[in-house]
């Protein structure tokens, strides 16, 4: 059976948009921090290191070096088996542009695929947003059948608050139990009711240690400029931003191949991902900003989360 929970605004959200001064000119509102609601402790850093046209599947902890902010931190934990279970909180975009060009149907069939692929302690999550309201329609759960069920379910309506439901993905994500764990949000892109910025939604997720990797369905490609040098899909770079800064990335979605290729490549990402963790100890709380280095003369891409939000790693990292 489906599970709803509805919430009119998270509460990190609520506290964000709580009355600003009594007189005067409003303020603008400081950015928001997912610490915040939560004390950091342990910091989880999943990388996805790509040599030539594949992946780096053998490298051992000796391979990596973790900076942060510059400085060398001890790896406590080193995760690479390929079937390790992943945990993906799916976000999906139920406002009125997505009736068209069977974009809903295009979403199903995305959650589809990674249900058809699950391994023995995956787990998934499906929240939606639509017309103010963001819900968790089915909480952390290995029961594909509720998962279908919600997803089969969707229709299209109301307006679109998708920053708004982006600041909230760390607090649904937080009920996941394996250190693997991703976000997938599938939208066309369009904001139209969202009560924070861009900025302040992708700063939440960021220090929340939740790589977010993004389907936009006919958003376009954030690098394609008209004759006159201009963006000719201006939500196509706040969608790729979201995405290349919390280690995950963006697709543009304009037919069946796209998907294909999209659904593809996030799947392998995510089952090829090296996961590295250190304690954090005592400190000032900041924002923090790491680094991943994989030894070796061989020309490598790494892929890896940008910074979090917290103490510094314990005495002895």
């Amino acid at each position: 059976m489906k599970v709803r929970r509805y919430r009119a605004l998270p509460a990190l959200l609520l506290l964000l948009l709580a009355s600003g001064p009594p007189t005067g000119r409003a303020q603008e509102p400081e950015p928001p921090s997912f610490s915040d609601e939560v004390s950091v402790g342990w910091v989880m850093v999943p990388v996805i290191v790509r040599s030539g046209a594949g992946y780096a599947r053998n490298l051992d902890k000796e391979d990596f070096r973790l900076l942060v902010d510059g400085r060398p931190a001890r790896i406590e934990e080193f995760e690479r088996r390929s079937d390790a279970p992943a945990s993906l909180l799916v976000l999906q975009d139920l406002s009125g542009s997505m009736a068209n060009a069977g974009k809903l149907e295009t979403s199903r069939e995305a959650v589809r695929f990674f249900l058809d692929r699950t391994l023995p302690g995956d787990e998934f999550a499906i929240a939606t947003f639509a017309g103010g309201d963001i819900s968790a329609e089915v909480p952390f759960t290995s029961d594909l059948g509720a998962l279908r069920e919600a997803a089969d379910a969707w229709t299209a309506w109301g307006t679109t608050a998708l920053h708004d439901a982006v600041a909230w993905m760390p607090e649904v994500s937080l009920a996941g139990r394996n250190p693997k764990r991703f976000a997938l949000l599938i939208t066309d892109g369009v904001d139209n009711a969202s009560k924070i910025t861009p900025e302040q939604a992708r700063d939440i997720v960021r220090q929340a240690q939740l790589p977010t990797y993004v389907l936009g369905l006919g958003a376009g490609n954030p690098y394609e400029l008209s004759l006159e040098g201009k963006k000719v899909y201006r939500y196509a770079d706040v969608l790729s931003l979201l995405a290349a800064t919390t280690g995950g990335r963006y697709f543009a979605i304009s037919g069946p191949e796209d998907l294909k290729t999209a659904l593809t490549t996030i799947a392998e990402d995510v089952r090829q991902q090296y996961v590295l963790g250190f304690a954090t100890g005592e400190g000032p709380s900041r924002f923090r900003t790491l680094r991943v280095e994989v030894k070796g003369k061989e020309r490598r891409t790494v892929v890896f989360r940008r910074g979090y939000q917290g103490t510094p790693p314990a005495a002895g990292g």
